[in-house]
This record gives C-alpha cells, sequence and structure tokens, in this order.
C-alpha cells in the first residue's frame, strides 16, 4: 500500500487531499499535516463526507527537520508531497533525505526576506537524491507545472524546434471582493511586485513590476488585460530547451486589483522587512494578509472560468508553425467537487497527477527533476482524466507583440 504525506492544509492542499482519495487503488494510505491540525481536521472531515474515505491528520512544524523526520519515519510514508510555503522547501528536502523519502512540491524555494525566485538551491540538491537513490520532482502544479508539460508536449509532437514561448495565465473569475487574493496573499504580492525577467537571445532582460500591458482575448473567457511577470518556470524551460529563444510569462489583473495595489505599496503594506509597531517587530505584508479574505474560502463566491497555457512558435517539418494548448477550468465546478475554486484546483490536480505517476513507477529517477525533463504524455493523459482536460490548436500566425 502506498503511504503518503501531504504537508501544507491551505486551498491547495485541500484540492490534492480530495484527488488523491478519489484515487484509492494509488493513494491507499494519505496523512496530511500542518502546523494547525485543525484545517487537516476540517479538510479530512470534508473528504470523509465527499469520499467516504478517512484521512489521517498529523500536527507538525515543516521548519523544524528533526520533528518532520521524526513524523515521516513514524508514517512509513514513501513520498512527501510539499504543499506549504515556498520558504519552507529546503527543511522539507533535508527531512525527506534524513528519512529516505521521495519529494514533490509545486513550486521553487525563496528565502523569506527578499523575492526572489530561482532554482539554484533546489539544483544544488541534486547530487544528494541521486546518491541516496532519492527522486526530488520540483514544480508540479500547474505554472510551473503543467506548462512545463505543455511544453514538453509540443516539443516531442507538435514542434521540431521552439523559437518561442509565452506561456499566458488568465483568471476570468469573479469573487465579489473589493481586493483579494487567488491564492496565499504574501506570495501572490511578492510575484505580482518582484521586477519582471523574460528571455531572450541567450540573456535575461530585467523591466519593471507591471510595466509591460497587453489586451489578450482568452477561449472561454474574453478580452482581458495580461501584465508580463517573472514565474520560475521560464529559468527551468531555458534551460532544459536551450533552443528557446524567447521565453515571457504574462498573468492577467483587473483594473480594481491594479488599483488596490498600487495604493498598498504607495503606503507600504507590501514591505517584507520587519518594522516596529507597539514594541514588536511586524512584516506589513504578512500583517495584509491577516486581514485580507482566506482564499480557501474564496470558492463559495467565485464565478467564472480560468484559462491558462502556453503560445508556442518553432518549425515543424521546415515551416513555421504557431500552436496553442490550454485548459480552460470552471469556477463554480470546481467548487462543487472538492469544494474549492479553480485556482486551488488548477494547482493542486497537477500535485496529485505527479505524485501518482512517481508512486506507480511512470516517473522515476534518482536527483532533482524539472517536470519538462519527464516524459509528458502519461501526465497529459491524466489531466484529460481527472478534471483539467486540454485543448490544442494551431494559430494562424506568431503573437504581434
Amino acid at each position: 500500500m502506498n503511504k503518503v504525506l501531504v504537508i501544507g492544509a491551505g486551498g491547495v492542499g485541500s484540492v490534492v487531499i480530495h484527488k488523491m482519495a478519489q484515487l484509492s487503488d494509488i493513494f491507499g494510505d494519505i496523512t496530511l499535516a500542518s502546523r494547525r491540525i485543525f484545517k487537516c481536521d476540517e479538510i479530512a472531515a470534508s473528504v470523509k463526507e465527499r469520499t467516504g474515505v478517512t484521512i489521517k491528520t498529523a500536527e507538525v512544524d515543516a521548519d523544524d527537520v528533526e520533528a518532520l523526520s521524526a513524523l515521516i519515519d513514524k508514517l512509513g510514508v514513501s513520498l512527501v508531497v510539499n504543499v506549504a510555503l515556498p520558504y519552507q522547501d529546503l527543511n522539507i528536502m533535508d527531512a525527506c533525505l534524513k528519512s529516505g523519502v521521495n519529494y514533490l512540491d509545486t513550486a521553487n524555494y525563496e528565502p523569506r526576506d527578499v523575492a526572489k525566485f530561482e532554482y539554484s538551491w533546489q539544483w544544488a540538491y541534486q547530487q544528494r537524491f541521486e546518491e541516496a537513490g532519492l527522486m526530488a520532482l520540483l514544480g508540479s502544479g500547474f505554472d510551473p507545472g503543467v506548462t512545463n508539460i505543455y511544453t514538453a508536449y509540443a516539443k516531442k509532437h507538435l514542434l521540431d524546434r521552439i523559437d518561442t514561448l509565452d506561456i499566458l495565465d488568465c483568471n476570468g473569475g469573479d469573487h465579489g471582493q473589493h481586493f483579494a487574493t487567488n491564492f496565499n496573499p504574501e506570495i501572490n504580492i511578492r510575484e505580482v511586485t518582484a521586477p519582471v525577467h523574460h528571455w531572450e537571445n541567450g540573456a535575461w532582460v530585467t523591466t519593471p513590476a507591471m510595466a509591460n500591458k497587453q489586451p489578450f482575448d482568452f477561449p472561454a473567457v474574453g478580452e482581458k488585460n495580461m501584465y508580463q511577470m517573472y514565474h520560475e518556470e521560464l529559468e527551468s524551460l531555458v534551460k532544459h530547451l536551450p533552443e528557446i529563444k524567447r521565453a515571457r510569462f504574462w498573468m492577467t489583473f483587473g483594473d480594481a486589483y491594479i488599483k488596490h495595489l498600487e495604493v498598498l505599496q504607495n503606503v507600504g503594506m507590501t514591505r517584507i522587512d520587519p518594522v516596529m509597531y507597539e514594541g514588536k517587530e511586524i512584516i506589513p505584508l504578512q500583517f495584509l494578509k491577516a486581514v485580507l479574505p482566506n482564499p480557501g474560502d474564496l470558492g463559495k463566491t467565485t464565478k467564472g472560468k480560468t484559462c491558462i497555457g502556453n503560445i508556442m512558435t518553432g518549425e515543424k517539418d521546415g515551416k513555421e508553425k504557431t500552436v496553442y494548448v490550454y485548459n480552460i477550468c470552471d469556477h463554480e465546478e470546481c467548487f462543487a467537487e472538492v469544494g474549492s475554486q479553480a485556482v486551488s484546483y488548477t494547482t493542486g490536480v497537477p500535485a496529485m497527477i505527479g505524485a501518482a505517476l512517481m508512486l506507480t513507477g511512470k516517473w522515476s529517477g534518482k536527483g532533482v527533476f524539472n517536470m519538462e525533463q519527464l516524459d509528458p504524455d502519461p501526465f497529459m493523459d491524466m489531466l484529460n482524466k481527472h478534471g483539467l482536460p486540454w485543448e490544442a490548436h494551431e494559430l494562424d500566425k506568431p503573437l504581434d507583440f
């Protein structure tokens, strides 16, 4: 019986647990752990009500390597699925090495004190995992994750060479709040306010945050303004597909979101350095997170769809070709199935799929892997079967921006 430990009881963790419970032939023994065990218990109760499957729960501080390793050893798991905060990635990887178990996450490590997204810290674990005979799978969410798989699938089946890659992330949903983030507010705002990097002609090009805006007509959603951002999958994709001449990432934001974010920045509420308040040090962004709506509660009111995918231009059989591979996900349908909105769903389902492929041996290896290094076909097949069906279309021409 496969035993799995999932760390993190937020919106994504809830989706992961609900989807694992639907595949009891693969995930026979599941434990959900978090610093706040009552959140785990709430998710376990929902899973029991929806699927009849019993989920074990545990309390653990993911920053405490010794305590986490002891829990892993006690449970006898073979895989740890990390859907906690990105700050905790390295500690959880250390615990997996200490206990001799495989590792999976959905977002790359970043230090608490600077909004810096890069894989160097985790890629540095390559030799340790390889020598231990263990596998660490990085970024098995949607972006990163599915977007990496879309790229690998295009290279395997649709294009002989990929010259340009644009990842387009559109959330066309409306949650009815004046200002809220669709996943962890602290992580979301750090991403959005960070400098933008994109890959062009063998080098990274840096531009100010939110400086490049383009309108785009998204399938099933309509025209939205999208802003160029930096996202970690760009770093791994241009490393493992060095043929790519340009790689960019775009995300949609409504005018109200932008207005509120500008005000919060101007008054210092997005700062990640400590300030003194009534004799204590606080991080303004962490305080802001505490007063903003909980993303896990937005599913009850969110309506509309997401559309996330890749537009890739390259060559096929000697001719230029542009393809668009994407998924459309409905917020209300996600909530009806697992009690979460589509942003959590689109991250949690790929985490479950990556874990399933590791446990069944369809994906295996020794060392640290990004998604595009593995065979995309079984992953793409499971996306269609487990709630994230994809479409692939040829476009008349490349993007004109």
